[in-house]
C-alpha cells in the first residue's frame, strides 16, 4: 500500500471501465489501510464534518508527516486510503502546498461522489493540513 502512489492509482483508474469497478477498487484501497489502534478512536482524532465515523492520527516522523486513520464506512476507508496517498510521508509545507481538490477532480471523485462524500474529503484535507500547520508552528 505505501508505494502505491496517484500516479498509479490514476492509471489503475483509467483501465477500469466505469464507476462501479472504481468504488470497489476504491473499497479495496480501504481494506489495506492497517488497523487503526484503539487509542487513536478518540473525539481528539476524530474528523468532523464526516457522515461516517472517520478518525486520522498524524505521526511527526522527522521532517515528514505519515498517518494513520480509519472510518466505520467502507467506502470512506478508501478515500481516507487516497488522501494519504497524496499526503502521507510529505513534510508540513509541502501538504500546505499541496491542492487535494485538483486531484481528486483529476482522478474524476469529484464528479462521482455525493455531495455529502466530497464534503468529507473536504474535512479530511482539512484537517491534515491542519495538522501540518501544527508541526509547523511548534
Amino acid at each position: 500500500m505505501s508505494t502505491q502512489t496517484i500516479e498509479n492509482l490514476q492509471a489503475d483508474f483509467e483501465l477500469l471501465d466505469d464507476w462501479e469497478e472504481r468504488y470497489r477498487y476504491v473499497i479495496e484501497l480501504g481494506r489495506l489501510l492497517p488497523p487503526l489502534d484503539e487509542k487513536f478512536r478518540i473525539p481528539q482524532y476524530k474528523v468532523s464534518g464526516c457522515a461516517s465515523q472517520v478518525w486520522i492520527h498524524a505521526q511527526h516522523n522527522g521532517s515528514v508527516l505519515t498517518f494513520v486513520g480509519d472510518s466505520d464506512a467502507l467506502i470512506v476507508k478508501g478515500l481516507i486510503a487516497i488522501t494519504f496517498m497524496i499526503f502521507s510521508g510529505k513534510t508540513p509545507a509541502q501538504i500546505l502546498a499541496l491542492d487535494a481538490q485538483a486531484i481528486f477532480a483529476k482522478l474524476g471523485l469529484k464528479d462521482h461522489l455525493t455531495p455529502q462524500r466530497s464534503n468529507g474529503l473536504a474535512s479530511m484535507v482539512a484537517r491534515i493540513k491542519a495538522d501540518a500547520r501544527q508541526v509547523l508552528a511548534a
